[in-house]
C-alpha cells in the first residue's frame, strides 16, 4: 500500500485526475487530491467541476509514496507554474519517493531534470518535450521511480502500472479484471 498526492489545476484532463484516483482507491491505497489553485474546486478541460481534498498550502507531504501529475495543455501549465510543487516533486524524488505524470504532464518532469536517460512517455506530437528521456510509444511505462502515461485514452493502463509498482502485479491484474478492462 502507497500514500499517494494526485495534484489538480485548473485545464486538467479530467480522466486522466480521477482514474487514477478511482483505481489506487480500489486497490487500497489511500489517494489525496491537492489542488495548487488556492481553492479546493477544480475546472477541468472539459468544463467538469472536481472537488480536491485539500489545498496544496494547507496538505502534508511528509508521508507520500507517490505523487501524480494529471495532464490536459492548461492544467500542465498550471501545474508547472506551480513552483513549491516543482521543488515537491524533486525534493520526493531525491529522497527515492514514485513520482508519476500523464499525457503533457511529463515534460514537468523532463524540465526537473528527472527524466534523463530514462525510458518515458508522453502525450503524441510532444516527443521532443522530454528532454534527454528514451521516448516510448507505449500506453504507460516506469523506468525506476518514475511511471509515465500516453494521453487520456491511456488513463486506465497508466493507473493499472501505478497499482503495478505500489500494489504488485497481481494487484494489478485483479484490478483489471475487476474493472472488466481489455486490451
Amino acid at each position: 500500500m502507497a500514500n499517494v498526492f494526485s495534484f489538480f489545476a485548473d485545464g486538467m484532463e479530467e480522466v486522466e485526475a480521477i482514474t487514477p484516483v478511482d483505481l489506487l482507491r480500489r486497490a487500497g491505497n489511500p489517494v489525496t487530491t491537492v489542488s495548487i489553485m488556492g481553492q479546493t474546486q477544480i475546472r477541468g478541460a472539459h468544463d467538469i467541476l472536481i472537488e480536491a481534498d485539500v489545498l496544496f498550502e494547507k496538505a502534508d507531504f511528509s508521508d507520500g509514496d507517490l505523487f501524480i501529475l494529471p495532464g490536459g495543455g492548461e492544467g500542465t501549465q498550471n501545474l508547472g507554474q506551480c513552483e513549491p510543487l516543482m521543488k515537491l516533486l524533486k525534493k520526493k524524488y531525491d529522497e527515492g519517493k514514485r513520482v508519476a505524470a500523464i499525457c503533457a504532464a511529463p515534460m514537468l518532469l523532463a524540465r526537473l531534470g528527472l527524466l534523463d536517460g530514462r525510458k518515458a512517455t508522453i502525450y503524441p506530437g510532444m516527443e521532443a518535450q522530454l528532454g534527454a528521456a528514451e521516448w516510448q510509444d507505449v500506453p504507460a511505462v516506469t523506468d525506476g521511480m518514475i511511471t509515465t502515461g500516453h494521453g487520456p485514452g491511456a488513463a486506465v493502463e497508466f493507473a493499472l502500472e501505478l497499482i503495478r509498482v505500489v500494489n504488485g502485479e497481481a494487484a494489478s491484474e485483479g484490478m483489471r479484471k475487476q474493472v472488466v478492462f481489455q486490451h
